[in-house]
């Protein structure tokens, strides 16, 4: 419910919103797969490269060897992950919201075939190359999704539909998770259908996504297009009275063309987006920088290490991982536009902080009191519930928010930049720093955790119930950012 005076856009859902916001998400879900198949089926694909470099040179893999060339094809995921986010925002502005997705799918498709075929080809190369172009696709995803679900959202509903896109992420990393049991998929002969099945959702989004309608906000701004923007808004509320949202385009279009379309460069050296760039930054680096990769990527090693000394166990809890973030992002989609994406955004980060600490004295102390192996695992289950009540969501969310759109679209790029840049270095770095650092190997993401909060709770704004240009302008006014009660 709203406060105050109706605002434009204010509707309710229909079926055909719905269904364009779930297909949508498709490719979020394909993000999130692919973010957690490799976790479970790691020692039995370092075997299939083991036994690979026998065939081909009569002598198996040195272990350092072998560990980079995992490292690698954990990592060569994000790097695609980067160039995706470098092209989202001239993607989504040659090709549009939803014909951009429908080609990232051609990406998808072609990665999950290389990987499926792996073993039979013999090439755990083909693994690398397959997961470099699955996260190109990914990449493009990530900017493509939050824009198209902001721009078809009315402005009541924004905030909670646009967690649906953490929603597909996270069922994503479960479903995952849940096939990559030894049971199921994670096995010697099932793993490469595990990998091959990232083109599913690929093939179910080209067969749905061509039935919605095309983001009525990028027809009328960016393409002039007035009469189709109007038939897909109709289409998208499933009335007629769509004037006042219609209006309310237009005088963003207006104020737009004050602003011509910008590149990354020309972002930059604009100073009266300085703030909001920083915030939006500051955003994405909460969200990767706060530890959660850490139990995404490595939750059965990271379960093992806190004491828990059943492999299978490890590996149920990690299942257990993916299936609160499910539960927890329901949660949080009715709180999105009632609580606000900045009160939510800081309590996440605070209880990851103080969860990131506990964590550390527990694994730290574990030897010395045995039943503090508990308290170090429902730790990491609480990080992961505080993680999801904002700061795995609102970053994607609120970036499109902050900008108007003119350099909305480059805006964007920049923050999937900076999130898979920073993905891709929590990916790398890791390991060896666990090997350095041991059970304290969370104070590094405590530190930036504090930085983060500190940075966010002087400058995010709430944007909840307001339109794209009254958040703007609160940057070109200089507005003081509200405080907020935690």
């Amino acid at each position: 419910m709203m406060e105050g005076s109706p605002q434009p856009g204010s509707r309710s859902l229909t079926w055909r919103l719905t269904l364009s916001v779930l297909s949508a998400i498709l490719g979020s879900f394909t993000f999130g797969y692919n973010t957690g198949v490799i976790n479970a089926p790691q020692a039995i694909i370092e075997d299939f490269m083991n036994y690979t470099q026998l065939e081909r040179s009569g002598n198996i893999m040195e272990e350092g060897t072998k560990s980079i060339i995992w490292g690698f094809a954990v990592a060569i995921f994000a790097v695609g992950g980067m160039t995706g986010g470098v092209l989202a925002g001239w993607w989504s502005h040659v090709f549009g919201r939803k014909i951009g997705m429908l080609l990232c799918n051609v990406f998808t498709i072609i990665g999950a075939a290389l990987m499926g075929t792996s073993q039979v080809a013999k090439s755990y190369e083909m693994i690398i190359v397959g997961r470099l172009v699955v996260g190109l696709s990914c990449g493009l995803f990530t900017g493509l999704v939050p824009m198209y679900i902001n721009e078809v959202a009315p402005t009541n509903l924004r905030g909670a539909l646009g967690t649906l896109h953490q929603l597909g992420v996270t069922v994503g990393i479960l479903v995952s998770q849940i096939l990559g049991i030894p049971e199921i998929l994670g096995n010697v002969t099932g793993w490469p259908i595990l990998l091959g099945l990232t083109g599913a959702p690929a093939v179910l989004q080209l067969l749905t996504l061509p039935l919605c309608p095309a983001s009525p906000r990028h027809l009328l701004i960016d393409k002039s297009k007035e009469k189709e923007a109007r038939d897909a808004l109709v289409a998208l509320r499933g009335s007629q009275e769509v004037e006042e949202e219609m209006e309310e385009m237009r005088q963003e279009k207006k104020a737009g063309e004050k602003e011509a379309k910008m590149n990354l460069i020309q972002l930059f050296r604009t100073a009266t987006l300085r703030q909001p760039l920083l915030v939006s930054v500051v955003m994405h680096l909460s969200q990767q920088l706060s530890g959660i990769l850490v139990v995404f990527y490595y939750s059965t090693s990271l379960f093992t290490e806190a004491g828990i000394d059943d492999q299978k166990l490890a590996s149920y809890l990690t299942v257990g991982v993916g299936g609160i973030m499910v539960i927890m992002t329901f949660v949080t989609i009715p709180l999105m536009d009632r609580a606000g994406r900045r009160t939510l955004h800081l309590i996440g980060l605070l209880g990851m902080l103080v969860l990131g600490i506990l964590l550390t004295i527990s694994m730290a102390l574990q030897n010395l009191v045995q039943w503090f192996s508990y308290i170090s695992v429902a730790s990491a289950l609480l990080f992961v519930v505080f993680f999801a009540l904002g700061p795995g969501s609102i970053p994607w969310m609120i970036v499109a928010e902050l900008f108007s759109q003119g350099p909305r679209a480059a805006a964007v790029s920049f923050g999937v930049l900076t999130n898979w840049t920073a993905n891709f270095a929590v990916g790398l770095a890791f390991p060896p720093m666990q090997g350095a650092l041991g059970v304290y190997s969370f104070l590094p993401f405590t530190g930036l955790l504090i930085i983060c909060f500190f940075i966010l709770f002087r400058l995010l704004p709430e944007t909840k119930n307001k339109t794209f240009e009254e958040i703007s302008s609160i940057f070109r006014k200089g507005e003081k950012i509200e405080s907020v009660r935690l």
